[in-house]
């Protein structure tokens, strides 16, 4: 058996091993070296199709994995910092919104969730004006049947990131770390509706306590 020949098995052998990953990090490594190695038998094999197809996987193998380690790497640093969903742009895709459109409306089946770029948005049911950087939809993916519990309408055209609950649960599969950062923005949201709630049934407990003031609020 020829040098050549025995590179030719390696990286057949490294695309079985690939195939055998569990987790998408390791799968990204051994990819990336059965590109290497695959280049090395097919450029002295003259196999230019395969030389072609694996000069492309290469840098995309590289390019995900480097994604991937930032991400965890991000996210381990979020966890113990001020709640910001930044580092998931590159793996959302961006929607352009015109003023008046109703990006979901409530009762509606949810499957995504938004982040805020430009524009200006309100959830119309609280009458909350969103910000820009603002992550939005995320609670129809924990609610028992993924509902929404809002309504979201474009008031200033703008463009927003979306990503399907299905990519979030494959990130939150390749990454548990991303799984922990998620718990605590919707455990943070649910924690602003119920200040909010507390509030509203604060004021009304200051309305029913002065005589003639529910009349005179129900009038106007």
């Amino acid at each position: 058996m020829t040098w050549v020949e025995a590179i030719g098995w390696l990286a057949a052998g490294l695309a079985i091993a690939g195939s055998a990953m569990k987790t998408i990090i390791p799968l990204r490594c051994i990819g990336i070296v059965t590109n290497l190695v695959s280049l090395v038998y097919a450029y002295n094999m003259g196999l230019f199709p395969s030389m072609a197809v694996n000069m492309i996987l290469l840098p995309l193998n590289g390019v995900r994995t480097w994604q991937m380690l930032r991400l965890i790497r991000t996210v381990r640093v979020a966890s113990k910092s001020d709640l910001s969903m930044e580092w998931l742009k590159p793996f959302m895709a961006r929607q352009s919104v015109e003023a008046g459109e109703v990006l979901f409306s409530k009762g509606d089946a949810a499957n995504c969730m938004f982040y805020t770029l430009s524009g200006r948005y309100r959830l119309r049911e609280l009458g909350i004006d969103l910000p820009q950087g603002k992550v939005v939809g995320e609670m129809g993916f924990l609610s028992p049947d993924n509902k929404r519990s809002q309504t979201l309408e474009c008031i200033a055209s703008g463009d927003v990131l979306t990503i399907t609950y299905d990519e979030v649960r494959q990130l939150y599969f390749q990454n548990p770390e991303f799984g922990f950062y998620f718990l605590r923005l919707t455990s943070e949201r649910l924690f602003e509706n119920v200040g909010r709630l507390e509030a509203e049934i604060a004021r009304l407990r200051n309305l029913t306590a002065q005589p003639g003031t529910v009349e005179r609020a129900v009038s106007t």
